[in-house]
């Protein structure tokens, strides 16, 4: 008897007396489940370029900060005696007539200065980097839309939200674009957004829901305008103004996080004298040397800077210097410090969810984990001022806070997406879920285009489908006492299909899933009960 694995072109074959080897396929094709925590960050960066070839406005994929530096980085010489700085922002010292309202203020000699950066020099998209690795991420996307431009030579107005001008829209929008031919990133991050007009970084968002609604392979993080430096009273005007402006269109592929975090990223060393009045160490000398209160220790050092031509020391140990000569100075590094680590977000969420989904999978809500590298928030929210962040009546856009809880941290405390009024798509783990599971099947079934549209090619998909969800609720991401509660799969004729749909060449699949949902509100009940004797 002929075996029927055999073919008859194998069996016509044999010529030559011998022993033949014939494999035949034991399993059927499988679905492999696609990756989905691989963030795509746009932005300026301090360079785009690796070994004479531009990267500029060229999405690139790093695994490593490593990789990041090599491109995207100045290069440094091992020789110089100091290293390059990646990122330069320049504050200013201004003297107010009165107490600041905010925080960002220090008194030197009975007189109030407020700590105001030149809009020019404020980036975030490379510590954002640092900060998404810190918190455990790995594979990720990179669209430098620029290098960084001049300084102005001039500080913001006091409280006056930060505006960067060479933060441009249009670089942004066309950062974003050039994702459309990328599939692998789940996740789009533009850390520089908040520095844009609050006109502009509506249509930012806008585009960017459209997208991953057009898309169906990511989502965007967003970080909220405000939340650098929030008003402890007004802050919900900045949560009003974010939720107008995100629009309607693409709600569940969205989220947000608020407050900014306060982050030990930049350490010391990476600020110093050079950071303060555009270099000009000259205005630096009217604070730690004062006519009328001289520190002849701090003036010996100024005056070794700005008098010799080649510096017998490296900035850092002039900056060292100071610190010793005057407590005025070290005071003042360690605001400017503090100022400049404070960053949006997304960057540290898109490391948790790397993170959570390697852990525990893309069902797991990215929530209730520290952020790694948060010291401080600048606003500590209670628990009735993130009901109003969590649920809005009107438009139902839901804002993830983070919280400061005390004996714990800070914790990431939502998991929501934009779409709150959704009882399918209110939830990140959900969204993510779905997505996960639409681009796997369909990455699978690409194998079946132009096989016949027999019983035969239905079975096989629908078990290779069946497997592949199987594993899923094995593994805890589907609710179901049993696999046949977790889902279905169908695909055939009469149940799916029509007679016209296989004149049209048509195969149409239908899964249904159960998707767990995370248990965001835990109710304790207590009770006393009455004693009994005995």
């Amino acid at each position: 008897m002929i075996n029927p694995n055999l073919s008859p072109m194998f069996i016509s074959n044999r010529k030559t007396p011998g022993v033949y080897v014939n494999n035949v396929s034991a399993f059927q094709n499988t679905v492999v489940p696609v990756a989905t925590a691989v963030p795509a960050f746009v932005g300026y960066t301090p360079q785009a370029s690796y070994q004479g070839n531009s990267y500029l406005n060229i999405p690139q994929k790093i695994t490593s900060f490593a990789d990041f530096q090599s491109i995207y980085c100045l290069p440094q010489d091992p020789a110089a005696a100091s290293p390059v700085k990646q990122y330069n922002p320049q504050y200013y010292l201004v003297q107010q007539k009165s107490k600041p309202a905010g925080n960002d203020y220090m008194v030197i000699d009975n007189c109030y200065y407020s700590f105001l950066p030149d809009p020019n020099t404020i980036y975030y998209l490379y510590n954002s980097i640092r900060l998404f690795y810190r918190n455990g991420g790995g594979d990720a996307y990179i669209v430098s839309v620029g290098a960084y431009a001049a300084p102005s030579g001039n500080p913001a107005r006091p409280d006056e939200q930060i505006v960067n001008p060479n933060v441009q829209l249009n670089d942004l929008l066309n950062g974003i674009s050039l994702l459309k031919a990328e599939q692998e990133p789940t996740m789009y991050i533009c850390p520089d957004a908040t520095l844009l007009p609050v006109a502009d970084n509506g249509l930012l968002m806008q585009a960017m829901l459209l997208q991953c609604s057009e898309m169906q392979t990511a989502i965007s993080i967003f970080d909220i305008i405000g939340g650098k430096s929030p008003d402890p009273v007004l802050f919900n005007n900045d949560i009003d103004t974010f939720r107008t402006n995100t629009g309607t269109t693409g709600l569940d592929y969205g989220t947000a996080y608020y407050p900014f975090v306060g982050t030990t990223i930049m350490q010391d060393g990476e600020i110093n004298y050079t950071n303060l009045f555009g270099g000009d160490i000259k205005q630096l000398a009217l604070l730690l040397n004062p006519a009328d209160n001289p520190n002849p220790a701090a003036a010996s050092v100024i005056n070794s800077i700005s008098t010799a031509e080649a510096p017998a020391l490296t900035a850092q140990q002039y900056s060292s210097a100071l610190s010793t000569a005057s407590s005025v100075y070290a005071l003042i590094i360690n605001n400017i410090l503090n100022l400049a680590n404070i960053l949006p977000p997304s960057g540290a969420i898109a490391g948790i969810i790397t993170t959570v989904d390697a852990m525990g999978g893309v069902w797991q809500a990215p929530a209730n984990t520290s952020v790694t590298g948060a010291v401080s928030l600048p606003l500590t929210l209670s628990d009735s001022q993130q009901a109003g962040l969590n649920m809005d009546a009107v438009s139902g856009k839901s804002i993830n806070a983070i919280r400061c809880f005390s004996g714990i941290g800070i914790l990431v405390w939502g998991a929501r997406t934009l779409d709150g009024n959704s009882d399918d798509w209110k939830y990140l783990p959900v969204r993510r879920t779905v997505t996960m599971i639409e681009q796997s099947c369909k990455a699978a079934m690409r194998a079946y285009v132009f096989q016949p549209n027999t019983q035969n090619t239905w079975v096989a998909l629908t078990a290779a489908i069946g497997n592949f969800l199987t594993m899923i609720w094995k593994e805890g991401g589907l609710m179901g006492a049993t696999a046949s509660n977790a889902f279905s799969v169908n695909c055939g004729l009469g149940t799916t299909m029509t007679a016209d749909d296989l004149l049209d060449s048509f195969m149409n699949v239908v899964i249904k899933i159960a998707i767990v949902r995370p248990g965001e509100f835990i109710v304790l009940t207590l009770q006393q009960q009455m004693a009994t004797a005995g």
